[in-house]
């Protein structure tokens, strides 16, 4: 906000108070005195603010995006003035300043937001034991005291525990900043059902450390300067320019003006390939593994001495299971891969026109694009997590890996095939520079049994069974659910069966800045505070930066920090404070920021960051050594970011797999076999102990409940269904996941519309910026129409993580995704978001677009 003084002379004028003008203008608010409060001042007092000098500080922008960008905040007497970005030193292509995009450059609107909770509240109409338990999500709030507020959260917490039992308490932790620090009450306190799962990950979380022996973030992504020396590059839903922060398109930009073919395979022709792409391939979504097996197909059936499409030293050597000839110790002969691609023993040859009946892509390109990439070498191929994020997706992740091994793009200079996502984007290999460790070791959980699936929870809690491994489902009988951050109700799958689950339970409480849905739906609800009010963070960037983010302002109103709730709950059960905090906020940032190491130029090693003396020490307050390291304690503090240089072919270029192509004997993966495994009789088995579904060790393609198979009631006579409409759910621009979508000035930037090919709107009679109700058997939604041909025919696109929001006709008035996706749990703990089938009607009413909406103020 650059002509912010401008508008402050122009409120002088008309003598309205600063905290009702900064509010209507989306300017900054004051920050007041010991209150603590955002409080009313005059044009006078504003000026004299203006007038002082201020500080910039590096503010965090805490949010699950995988940008992890530098943000600053110019605070003055307590009031922060504006904002910006990197500007740390010279911008530059090899060495680039982590520029924040408009979610991060918007972060204050969030943290000073008119919607942020202020006070502690009950549901009117909450009593013990619940209550009117129907009104919850549409109850009024009563402002209590945190004395009030945490006394209940404790007798009705010690009720339900001695009533029924620790396996009735759903301790739900998120991904908003911190969220851990409830789980210690919890555990001293006898124990807590446990969430586990995939949100966001799928297939990939799990499936990629049997595979390959990579965990899920690190995947097979060589470094950004590596990608220079592709001369193909795919990026297979994938679209850096919306979901991946910081700079995975600057990366991208430069490989095409190095000349790199780029081709982008999606069902949306999407703003990256709008800017990067030579050539777009549309594919429907969830039948990636088809059109995988085609590719596999046509690379075996047309590879030749004349014309070498597969790279077949590197499958001979490093793999196992492509071929009978090469299967795992034990492994019947027959379930090789190779023979399964060919039809040799289920009549079935996935060829290109098999696969085009399903994934929508023509069988001649099918056909070209596999001579290309088996052709041209070396290629780099990065998916999207979306890919995977599918019932039984866990043969994406094997396609994906075999047919890379089969054209050899693993282990060399300018290959790889990998996902690409959050904080790696373009960029793989281990840190440059990384934290020091938090010195806070975290309590186990006493109770081990049971623990929900996030596909499964709200079913288990509506009829009390759960899934535990193969056999019989297991009962459990949960009473209480808090949430300790997160969206959980809003981000996991079949958000209406989990209103109906809020709806059972006798107690809901929820840990929150803002009244996303799960507070909404809650009986009890804290205000914490953002991490602009707490001491501090310190978190890594891509694997060049490491950022300090420091304390902005004083807590808003009445917001606690959520340590300060788990011991005051703790005191109440009998709990010693210092068994949940053992240490201090300053001391758990002063060991992050001491322990930091940074690579040695010649990269044989690591050295201490940060110079640390015996002033410091005690001018901090903590326990610590000095130390010499490369730049000084108020040098970070300043900057709040230390970013290691780098240039092209420089020592820190980063290949994955080298040395395991070199000599995979002596450089084995912590695999069962040491080799990649096409046949991976680990995964299956894992995918079957999980109880939902059998396990393959190979890429045989299941459709999934809801895939695009099941929008015909007749597949064979291709005769639609009910449902005839692929829904696909991305990552948009307005928010990350969940968390930014209440932000006025995103909402007005970036509209949250249903994406609709030409055909299909012509076919309905719709018209742009309809009005239109997207339903299913699981629920339905309200969005207005943006008509494109950017989407593919059958397909209807729409940006994830809008609030729910009912009204009176129990259609979500807020687009949430999730009203629209069924909990189809399958092994090892997916979640089915991206396969959802729907059917699209025109809707007769209004629907304001939702930056006009009045946010959710309350008290």
């Amino acid at each position: 906000m650059n002509n912010f003084i401008d508008k402050v002379k122009s409120f002088k004028m008309n003598r309205r108070s600063f905290l009702k003008w900064s509010a209507a203008t989306s300017a900054a608010l004051m920050v007041t005195g010991y209150e603590s409060e955002l409080s009313e001042v005059s044009a006078a007092e504003a000026d004299s603010i203006l007038s002082k000098k201020g500080e910039w500080v590096s503010a965090a922008c805490w949010h699950n995006c995988g940008g992890r960008c530098l943000n600053k905040a110019y605070v003055v007497d307590g009031v922060v003035i504006r904002q910006k970005t990197d500007d740390t030193h010279p911008d530059s292509i090899d060495f680039p300043q982590q520029r924040a995009c408009a979610r991060g450059r918007s972060q204050r609107k969030q943290v000073f937001g008119a919607d942020r909770l202020k006070y502690p509240m009950k549901r009117k109409h909450w009593a013990p034991g619940g209550g009117q338990k129907e009104l919850r999500g549409k109850d009024q709030w009563v402002r209590i005291s945190w004395n009030e507020a945490l006394d209940i959260v404790s007798s009705e917490t010690t009720r339900i525990k001695e009533s029924y039992g620790n396996q009735s308490i759903y301790l739900v932790h998120g991904a908003d900043g911190r969220s851990g620090e409830m789980r210690a009450p919890f555990a001293l306190y006898g124990g807590y059902v446990e969430k586990y799962g995939s949100r966001s990950r799928g297939a990939w979380a799990r499936a990629m450390q049997p595979i390959m022996g990579i965990h899920q973030k690190q995947h097979a992504l060589n470094d950004r300067m590596d990608i220079l020396n592709a001369k193909l590059i795919v990026l297979w839903g994938n679209n850096p320019a919306w979901n991946s922060g910081s700079y995975a398109m600057n990366n991208l930009l430069r490989a095409k003006e190095a000349g790199i073919k780029i081709i982008s395979i999606d069902p949306f022709y999407n703003t990256t390939a709008s800017v990067l792409a030579d050539e777009f391939i549309p594919i429907r979504p969830a039948t990636d593994t088809p059109m995988l097996l085609a590719i596999a197909y046509v690379l075996i059936t047309e590879d030749s001495p004349e014309k070498p499409l597969i790279d077949w030293d590197f499958l001979n050597r490093c793999t196992v299971g492509f071929d009978s000839e090469h299967m795992p110790q034990g492994a019947d002969p027959k379930e090789n891969f190779k023979d399964y691609v060919l039809g040799t023993y289920d009549n079935q040859p996935k060829t290109p026109e098999w696969a085009s009946e399903i994934c929508g892509t023509p069988a001649d390109k099918i056909r070209s694009f596999a001579n290309e990439l088996g052709s041209t070498k070396p290629a780099t191929v990065l998916f999207g997590w979306n890919s995977a994020r599918i019932e039984k997706g866990q043969h994406v992740c094997l396609a994906q890996t075999t047919v890379g091994a089969m054209t050899g793009n693993m282990g060399i200079a300018g290959g790889c095939f990998s996902c690409s996502a959050q904080e790696p984007s373009t960029n793989g290999g281990p840190a440059l520079v990384r934290a020091g460790s938090t010195g806070v070791s975290e309590l186990e959980n006493p109770l081990k049994q049971p623990k929900l699936s996030s596909a499964e929870h709200w079913d288990a809690i509506l009829t009390g069974k759960y899934t535990d491994g193969v056999g019989a489902k297991k009962d459990i009988d949960v009473r209480m659910i808090y949430h300790s951050h997160s969206s959980t109700l809003n981000q996991t799958n079949n958000a209406n069966k989990g209103i109906k689950a809020h709806r059972k339970v006798e107690f809901v409480v929820t840990n929150q800045y803002v009244l996303n849905p799960n507070a909404a739906y809650s009986d009890i609800v804290l205000p914490i505070t953002t991490m602009w009010e707490r001491f501090g963070n310190v978190t890594a960037g891509n694997r060049e930066t490491l950022i300090w983010a420091r304390k902005v302002i004083e807590p808003l109103f009445e917001s606690k920090d959520d340590y300060w709730i788990a011991k005051e709950l703790g005191k109440r059960w009998g709990i010693d404070s210092l068994q949940i905090q053992h240490i201090s906020d300053e001391q758990i940032i002063f060991n992050q920021i001491a322990g930091a190491q940074v690579i040695k130029p010649d990269n044989s090693g690591y050295e201490p960051l940060v110079t640390i003396t015996d002033d410091d020490i005690k001018a901090w307050g903590v326990e610590g050594k000095p130390q010499i390291g490369r730049i000084t304690l108020d040098e970070f503090k300043e900057k709040g970011i230390y970013q290691v240089e780098r240039k092209k072919d420089d020592k820190f270029v980063y290949i994955h797999n080298k040395k395991f192509r070199e000599n995979p004997e002596e450089n084995p993966l912590s695999t069962k076999s040491g080799k990649i495994e096409i046949h991976c009789q680990e995964l299956a088995d894992m995918v079957t102990k999980a109880g939902w579904n059998k396990g393959n060790p190979i890429a045989i393609y299941e459709p999934a409940t809801h895939g695009y198979e099941a929008t015909f009631k007749n597949w064979n006579k291709k005769i639609k269904g009910r449902y005839p409409l692929q829904l696909c759910s991305i990552h948009g621009q307005r928010q990350t996941h969940s968390v930014m979508g209440n932000v006025p000035w995103l909402r007005e930037a970036f509209p949250y519309e249903l994406y609709m090919n030409t055909i299909d709107a012509k076919a309905r009679g719709f018209s742009e910026q309809d009005v239109v109700r997207v339903f299913n058997e699981h629920g339905s939604l309200l969005r207005r129409l943006h008509i494109t041909e950017r989407v593919m025919p059958g397909v209807v696109l729409l940006p994830q993580g809008s609030w729910i929001e009912i009204d009176d006709n129990g259609n979500c008035r807020g687009g949430s995704a999730n009203m629209l996706t069924g909990d189809y749990p399958s092994g090892p703990d997916i979640e089915s978001f991206q396969a959802c089938i729907v059917d699209v009607e025109k809707y007769n009413k209004e629907l304001e677009p939702d930056h006009k909406w009045k946010q959710r103020i309350v008290l």
